[in-house]
Formats: C-alpha cells, structure tokens, sequence
C-alpha cells in the first residue's frame, strides 16, 4: 500500500512539473470530446432517421414474395417495384401476420409510378369552355351561364394573341425557332374578328379548331412523374399517426380517391413563380440567406422576371385590366404591359422582397388557379401494367397530406396515396367489376373461348373450332348505339360512379398486393418477429420473406451506418496521429527524467516499480482529461439537446426526423469513448515506459560535466 501511495504521489508531481504532459492530456480532451459530441449525434440521427423511415411507409417490417427477382426497395428509382412478384390473397397473408403475437397493425401496399400530363393552360381553358357550351345546347339558358361562356372566349382570345407574340419574338431571336407555315395560319385564322363571329353559330367546330390546331403550339404543358402508394387509406392512417390531412379531406372508407404529398402539391404543381418567391421566402428567413449574396436566389429573381407566361396566360381581359390597376397603384408606375408590370413586381432585392412577396399573393395570386390540379378534381393517371399496356384510371383528388416533422423532406414528400382497388386496376390486375364487365360483354357479343392451340385455325380458316363448326366472323356495316348495343354491359359499367361507389373491406383486402407494412407491438424483438413470420410463411407453404426497415430503405437505410464508418474512419486516423505524438512525448519526457529514474534505481527501485510509474502517471493523465472531457462533451450535448441542430437542408428533415435534431448522451457512448481513450493512452506510453526500465543506475552518477 505505501508503494502504491509513493507511486501515485509521485505521478501527481509529475503531471504539474511537464508541459508535454499538458500536450499529451490536451490531445486526449479534444479526442474524447469528439467521440462524445459524435457518437451523441450519429446515436441520435440513426435513430431519427429510423422514425423518418418507419412512420412513412416502411413500417417495422415489410413483407413480399419471396419469388420476386429483386429486393423490395422503398425508396428506389421510378419502377422500385417492377420486378416484386405479387402476394395474390392479401387475405391469407393478413391473418397469417396477426396470429403473430407480436404483430400490431398489418398495411396492404403497392408502389408504382406514371407520368401525368397536366395539360397546357389554353387546353384547359378550352376544355372549361366546351364544358359551358355542351350545358348551353343542352338547355341551360341562364345569364349567367352565358356571361362565363363569353368570359372565356375572350380568355382564349388573349392567350391566342399572346400565343402569336410569342411565337413572333421567338422567331426573331432565331431562324431555327420560325413557326411553320400551317401553324401561323392556323394563328392567323384564330386572331380573325370571322372566326369569333361565327363561334356562337357553330361553337363545337370552333373549339375542335382551337384544340387541333392552336393548342398544341402552347408549350406550358409538360409531363409530371408521380409516384404513388396504393393502399387501404383508412388503415394506412391509422397504422402511421404522424399522417395528417392539411388540405381538403380524407378519402371516404371504402371509396376510391387520391391524396397528393403536400411537398410534392407544392413543389410540383403549383405556379412555378410563386414556387420559387415561396422557396426564396424560406431561404431568406430560415436559411439568413441574401439576394446580393446568393447566386441561387439570383437565379430565382432573373428566372422570376422571365418566366411570367404561365401567369398571363391564366388571366383573361378582365382579370388582366384588374392586375394592371391595382400593381400600377402598388408600384408607383404607369406602365400598362402587364407583362412589364408582373416583371418590375418580380424584380426583388434584399429590401423589397417581403413587400413585393406580400403583393403577389395580394394582387396576383388570386386571380389565378394557383395549382395545375385542384383538391376536388377528378385526376386522370395513366401508367404501364405489368404486362405492357397503357392503362388509366380517374380518381378524384380529395384532398393532401404530410407526416408530421416531415413536411419539407422530399424523402417522405415523394410518396402519394391512392386507394388500392385503382392501383391494381393500373397495375393490371383483374378487379371483379373487370371480370364482371368481360363476362357481360362476351355473352353480349356470342364470343366464346378458344383454345391458344386452336386459336389460328379458327380465326384464319383452317378448319373448325374443334366440335366440327365452321367459325364465321359476319361484320355488318352501320352505326352502333352503344347505349342499346351495351345495355347492362360494359356501357353501364362504364357510367357507373365509381367515385361514390363504397367497396367492402373484403374486396379491398381480398385481392392482389405487391408488399405489406408490418406494424409491431414491441419494436426491440424486431429481429425475433421478423425470424418467426418467416417461420411460419414456410411452415404454410407461402412464399413471404419479411425484412427489416432498415433493409425495405434499401441505401438510404445503409446511409447513416456509412456516415458512422466514415467518422470512424476519421477517429481512427485522429488517434493513429495521436498515438504518434503521445509516443514521442512521452519519448521526449522519459529522456528528461534519465537521471531522476536512474538514481531511484540505483537506491533500489526495480525495473516493474519504474514500468508501472509511468504507465500510472499515463493512466492519471487520461482520467483527468477524460473527465473532464466526459464533462465537457456532456455540457455539449446537453446544450445541444436544448436548442437542437437546424435541418439547415430540406434534405436533412428526413435525417433529422423533423426540423431540428436533438442529440443524447448514452452511457454506453461514454463508457466506449473512455475505454478507446485509455486503451491509445496506454499502447503509445508502452514503449517509452519499457525504455525507462532499461536506464543503467550509473546514469544517476554521472554529471553534466
């Protein structure tokens, strides 16, 4: 005991004589600090991040068939899904996944995507048009009625005459963009004081005309990628409670509908100026940015002042004389050029943007429709089935949706939600009202089934239809009324209001789904549950492979586990360096002391008394520091859990599972970063403890002399 005392009384003196030591013990603060502060906050991001991905789509499991080519990934490209073989019964799969005793809530799931063309702005106009006309024919004699029929004639009037000056500025900037002959008659005819006379005489070849011929020269439309989840929306919402609706309503249980990713409504379909204005308000009071300092924001300005087509298009002369009036009143100015009004309003800076964001959505906003699709609207989605073919279905858009915390991450804001009995009709799956409508329609027509074997024969004459007939085709020329021809066939399934039709939780779970979201009870015996549902799937003889979120995410779930490696890359190269200098401070302060551990082993002191000096002195140096690094670093990470780390990136909302991050201290991080300290301390100090043993007790005789 009194050895280990002198021992310790010693190392203290030692640690206040030497500056090395402070070197030494500097190095070993700043590096436990760091494993502290990062350990802290991958430990904290890892797990946002798994909340991100697990209240979004994934679930705690996914589960799909196991005969599937590829790897269930969420988060793929634009086909993630292609080659995901289909569960055919969702219903034996759900109560095979309940009697799991772990097993919460069961999600039945399907991913794809189509492109949607939005239409250009005079398409729509007109479409709106041809809409008050066939109400007109059709009886609808009001004032009113009429009042909007003219509104919007002058409407297209306008974007006709902008369409020309467009197409005339175009043509002087280059040769290669002079419209073609049949195109500019085309306009030239539309701008005819005749051809608006005549209108009301013959309105439906008026607007054939206008949709053939002078539409497809617009170029504001363009084709939108959507991607979307279908699913049983009611449970989907249940299953995932950070899901909220923000804009509309719900879709009805049971009933078909759309709800767009309110990130993406935003992003994707609204008027691309006020997009921008809207993206240059948030860097400016979040980010801090500035006008005179970003070139991203003064791109945004030139592209502002550019691109206001798509805003004059929208407004006819009405609506255009009232931008004209009151922005003039606004900006001080008599300019009447709606166009160089919008622009002078659009040209911003550091002090006038709030002003001139504030009168946009004043003035100019409200008199325009403000998204492409509107909440109500009935949405037409065309995407390729499985098998190749183009398939489409209209489903009404009822309202959008956003996770809670997750409202700018695009990871989560990229998936929209439809219900399941429309994904599997766009997926090529055969729904019963399919079935239903085939049946009909082959006892309709007489057809009857032919074998793929004998299919050439019968149809090309080459015999008979194997029961000794002769197979006529008989086509007799006419008009078809499809109304009498489909009587209770497919016509009337057709005009059947699939919107307010109500299916049974039976047929929706009843049929084909790609994967299904697995909600658990206990989510520490993920790996447990994840082992016994595919247990029992073989045991059933169903092909089903459960996986965890982390790999449904595919490399977004690998993500955070490489940033770990990557800063575990970097500690490790930290504390190569580190060991170095140690090592040869430790070299530089055992040659000082030659003389002093020379004397002590010349009055008796051996050579494991020596080792174990320096070793303790080492070991007291890195407890010191530790603490009060261990401290230091959990001041930090307590302060930063306070106050949080801003998502400085829309991208980091999803990392971060919400605007801000808010890291913990473990103790498990501690006790590692203490461990890894003392172990580099004791590994560089080794060497230069051994080399003190070896020190001759005559070096103490001798002197400087």
């Amino acid at each position: 005991m009194s050895t280990l005392k002198l021992l310790f009384e010693i190392a203290l003196r030692n640690l206040r004589a030497s500056a090395v030591n402070l070197i030494v013990g500097g190095l070993i603060f700043f590096g436990t600090v760091l494993l502290l502060v990062g350990g802290a906050t991958l430990n904290s991001m890892d797990s946002a991040m798994s909340k991100s991905i697990i209240g979004s789509v994934a679930g705690h499991l996914q589960v799909y068939s196991s005969k599937s080519k590829e790897d269930l990934a969420l988060y793929g490209g634009m086909m993630a899904e292609a080659d995901v073989e289909a569960i055919q019964d969702f219903t034996q799969v759900k109560k095979l996944l309940e009697q799991v005793p772990n097993v919460e809530k069961v999600v039945p799931m399907g991913i794809n995507g189509a492109l949607m063309a939005g239409g250009n702005t005079i398409d729509l106009t007109l479409a709106d048009l041809r809409e008050k006309v066939n109400r007109k024919r059709e009886g609808d004699q009001s004032p009113e009625l009429e009042q909007r029929i003219q509104s919007l004639k002058a409407h297209v009037r306008h974007m006709v005459e902008l369409l020309d000056r467009d197409q005339k500025n175009l043509a002087a900037i280059s040769t290669a963009r002079a419209q073609e002959p049949e195109n500019a008659e085309a306009v030239k005819k539309a701008l005819a004081e005749e051809f608006w006379e005549g209108f009301d005489r013959a309105p439906l070849d008026a607007l054939e005309f206008l949709e053939n011929r002078i539409a497809p020269q617009a170029s504001d439309a363009d084709l939108i990628y959507v991607r979307y989840v279908g699913t049983n929306l009611d449970d989907f919402q249940k299953a995932f409670d950070r899901m909220e609706i923000v804009d509309g309503q719900a879709v009805p249980p049971g009933q078909r509908g759309f709800l767009f990713s309110k990130w993406f409504y935003e992003t994707t379909l609204k008027v691309k100026v006020a997009r921008r204005l809207d993206e240059m308000k948030e860097q400016i009071e979040v980010n801090r940015a500035t006008i005179a300092r970003s070139e991203d924001l003064q791109r945004m300005v030139k592209e502002n002042k550019a691109q206001t087509r798509d805003i004059l298009y929208q407004l006819d002369p009405q609506k255009t004389a009232t931008m004209v009036e009151q922005l003039q009143k606004a900006l001080g100015t008599q300019e009447k050029d709606p166009g160089k009004l919008l622009a002078l309003l659009l040209d911003t800076g550091d002090q006038n943007f709030q002003e001139r964001y504030r009168l946009f959505y004043d003035v100019v906003a409200p008199l325009l429709q403000m998204y492409r699709v509107r909440i109500g609207d009935t949405l037409t989605i065309q995407a390729f089935t499985r098998s190749g073919y183009v398939q489409s279905v209209n489903v009404k858009v009822y309202g959008t949706y956003q996770f809670k915390g997750l409202e700018k991450a695009a990871m989560a804001g990229t998936q929209n939600l439809m219900d399941l009995m429309s994904f599997r009709d766009l997926y090529g799956y055969l729904s019963p009202e399919k079935a239903e409508e085939i049946k009909k329609m082959k006892a309709q027509s007489g057809a009857s089934m032919i074998d793929r074997e004998k299919a050439e024969d019968a149809l090309f004459g080459g015999g008979s239809d194997g029961a000794g007939r002769e197979v006529v085709v008989q086509a007799t020329p006419g008009v078809i009324d499809e109304s009498k021809e489909l009587e209770g066939g497919a016509g009337a399934l057709r005009r059947r209001d699939l919107v307010s039709r109500v299916y049974s939780r039976e047929e929706v779970e009843g049929g084909v789904v790609l994967n299904a979201a697995v909600m658990l009870k206990d989510p520490s015996r993920l790996w447990q549950t994840m082992e016994e549902i595919n247990a029992r799937a073989k045991d059933a003889k169903l092909d089903l492979k459960a996986i965890s979120w982390q790999q449904a995410a595919g490399f977004l779930g690998q993500l955070v586990l490489f940033i770990r490696l990557v800063l575990y890359a970097a500690v490790f190269i930290l504390f190569v360096v580190v060991l170095v200098i140690i090592n040869n401070a430790m070299m530089m302060a055992t040659m000082q002391r030659v003389r002093e551990i020379g004397t002590m082993r010349a009055i008796g002191a051996q050579r494991s008394l020596v080792l174990w000096l320096v070793l303790l002195e080492t070991v007291l140096l890195a407890l010191v520091f530790g603490v009060a690094a261990v401290l230091t670093g959990g001041g930090l990470v307590w302060w930063l859990h306070g106050v949080g780390i801003p998502a400085f990136r829309p991208e980091l909302y999803f990392f971060f599972s919400g605007p801000r991050l808010y890291p913990e201290l473990g103790v498990g991080t501690i006790v590692a970063a203490n461990v890894v300290i003392s172990l580099v301390s004791a590994i560089s100090t080794l060497y230069p403890a051994i080399t003190a043993t070896r020190v001759s007790p005559v070096v103490a005789m001798q002197t400087d002399e």
